[in-house]
């Protein structure tokens, strides 16, 4: 029987300093590994918030592996034995205006297993007065791509998404299909929209497809007047909170059972009971 695999997320308040943010990084990777963490996952944004004119200036080429921001990742992976989940950072597109929002699975050796580009980019206009167009700044993934990111990560296949994502749920399905028992939900959740929300659709995401959410969030406050609600959680296949970071910065750990999944599955097999 496969042992329980343990995974943290960690929240982070990061702002528009990439070297600050990255030493936070470290940071918080060292700590979730000391305290026994296989997996680490950052949240969206991880390595800056700030203008959009600056993001597009520190977008990485990433089929080299070799920019400042995905090299210290790969530097906490290998310094600490871990994979680690970079949530989302700028990759450089064709576009020079647009770059993608990439999440970046990395190796406990360092190497760059696997990417995902942001599909559904979040375009609102809420009552509070916040107003966000991460189109006019940021590239489009590609839909076909994203439904079948998987990676094997220890004992599972893991799948990425980011952030608004998540109210799209035939994403998850798709990856729960091609044979996902881990999903990874980075993101900067409004304050509006996450106090009402950010638990209802992690939960709802873990029953309907039944695998293991993690969830690592933005909280407080940030440049541009962003407020972020944090609430980083790790769910399990029958939707409950195994984990939850509290307010600020920090991390959660939780051991992931996947013979607990199995039993879940088999009990309930609405996966297979899927009409179309």
């Amino acid at each position: 029987m496969t042992a329980p695999f343990p995974v943290a997320v960690v929240q982070l308040s990061s702002q528009d300093d990439v070297e600050g943010n990255l030493a936070r990084v470290a940071h918080w990777v060292a700590e979730a590994a000391r305290a026994g963490a296989k997996l680490v996952a950052l949240p969206e944004n991880f390595a800056f918030m700030g203008e959009e004119a600056d993001k597009r200036r520190i977008a990485e080429e990433l089929s080299d592996a070799a920019g400042p921001i995905v090299s210290a990742v790969r530097l906490a992976a290998r310094t600490h034995g871990v994979f680690i989940v970079a949530g989302g950072m700028p990759e450089r597109s064709d576009d020079p205006d647009r770059p993608y929002n990439t999440s970046v699975l990395v190796a406990p050796t360092g190497e760059v297993l696997s990417t995902y580009r942001k599909i559904h980019l979040f375009d609102v206009d809420l009552a509070d007065g916040t107003k966000l167009e991460e189109s006019r700044a940021t590239g489009r993934g590609a839909p076909e791509v994203g439904r079948r990111a998987l990676t094997s990560v220890g004992p599972a296949l893991l799948g990425m998404t980011i952030c608004y994502d998540l109210r799209f749920p035939e994403l998850y399905r798709a990856l729960a299909l091609a044979g996902a028992r881990i999903i990874t939900v980075p993101a900067a959740f409004t304050l509006t929209t996450g106090k009402d929300h950010w638990h209802v659709l992690l939960r709802a995401r873990a029953i309907e497809d039944q695998v293991f959410i993690l969830a690592p969030a933005q909280t407080g406050k940030h440049p541009r007047g962003r407020q972020t609600y944090g609430k980083s959680l790790i769910a399990d296949p029958w939707g409950d909170v195994l984990a939850q970071c509290g307010e600020g910065e920090g991390f959660t750990v939780a051991r992931l059972d996947f013979a607990a999944q199995d039993r879940v599955r088999a009990a309930l097999p609405c996966l297979a009971h899927r009409r179309m």
